[in-house]
Parts: structure tokens; C-alpha cells; sequence
């Protein structure tokens, strides 16, 4: 008889969750409100393997949650999987955090990579955002139909 009694009440639950709004819709509120919100592929001027053309190429994500969360042994790749593997920090509620190519000082809003070589392909390209535990959270795309930069 309970189990009769929870099988129709099921329904009926994901009714109200979908009449309330409460039901998760996107991966970013399934990890916690975090997206990636922006990327920059293809860095202003030359690309000369400067420290600072590195850096112009980078990835920005957004905690759009309540709370802030904890990016650690989080991962950031391309397509041709080279990762970014996060520190034990965390992004706070509503912050922004941007992931550089090339090296930098590390503060809350910025982070650096450390590489000497471009990571994202100015042509096509896939950023993918992952937990530690190699759940997708977020993934962004472009191709050279985008200009030098995409919101995801």
C-alpha cells in the first residue's frame, strides 16, 4: 500500500516542482550556479607567445548561486584536452573568476595557467567545465563564425 501511495504522489511532486520553478534546469544550477560565462579564444593583437597576448586569451565562469563554492580539483579543457586543474579555492556567490593562458598573480577574480603556448583554437573549439569528479558542469563552443570572443 505505501509504495502504491508514493508511486501516485510522484507525479504530482513534479508537477508543483514544475509550476514553482524549483526543478533544475541547466547543468550550472545543478553544480551550483557555476558557468562558464564568457571566453576570449582568440587574444588582441599578434599572437607572439607573449606573457601578455598568453593572457589576453583566456576563460571566464560565474557563480550565479547563492553561496559561494568550492572549485577544488575542478577542471577546465579544450578540446584536445589540455587541462586546467583548480587549486582548493572557491568562487563566491555572484563572482566572476577569469582563467588566463600564460602566468600571472593568482588572486580571487584571476587565475593563471602558467603555459607558454595558446590553448584555445581561434577556428573551432570546446571549453568544458568539469567537477573533480568528472561530472560536466558547463561546456562552450564557438567556430570562426564568432569574432574573437563568446558568451556562453
Amino acid at each position: 500500500m505505501r509504495t502504491i501511495r508514493l508511486r501516485a504522489a510522484l507525479p504530482a511532486l513534479a508537477g508543483a516542482a514544475l509550476l514553482t520553478g524549483t526543478l533544475l534546469n541547466t547543468p550550472a544550477q545543478a553544480a551550483g550556479g557555476v558557468k562558464i560565462y564568457h571566453v576570449w579564444f582568440d587574444s588582441p593583437g599578434s599572437d607572439n607567445r607573449s606573457n601578455t597576448s598568453l593572457n589576453g586569451e583566456w576563460v571566464q565562469i560565474k557563480n550565479t548561486g547563492g553561496s559561494a563554492v568550492s572549485l577544488k580539483g575542478w577542471v577546465l579543457k579544450d578540446a584536445s584536452n589540455h587541462r586546467y586543474v583548480f587549486p582548493n579555492i572557491k568562487i563566491g556567490a555572484g563572482k566572476y573568476m577569469k582563467i588566463h593562458t600564460g602566468s600571472g598573480k593568482a588572486t580571487t577574480s584571476d587565475r593563471y595557467q602558467g603555459r607558454r603556448a595558446y590553448v584555445w583554437n581561434n577556428d573551432k573549439d570546446t571549453a568544458t567545465l568539469t567537477k573533480a569528479s568528472g561530472a560536466k558542469v558547463w561546456s562552450c563552443s564557438w567556430t570562426t563564425r564568432d569574432p574573437s570572443d563568446k558568451y556562453c
